[in-house]
């Protein structure tokens, strides 16, 4: 299982989380901060991964 590191927008935390088949690429996943449980979106696209605020 390949991993990518991911900052999280309200705690600006890092940790990982796992990256989907390419099949199922582009996507965007609902996901809980693992350090301040804060809610995110985290994006998977040809662009790269990152995470943003349910608000942008």
């Amino acid at each position: 299982m390949d991993l990518a590191e991911v900052t999280c927008p309200t705690c600006f935390e890092v940790f990982e989380v796992a990256i989907p088949h390419p099949d199922e690429m582009p996507t965007e996943v609902d996901y809980d901060c693992e350090i301040c449980c804060r809610p995110m979106v985290i994006v998977f696209s040809e662009q790269g991964i990152w995470a943003k605020g349910l608000g942008e």
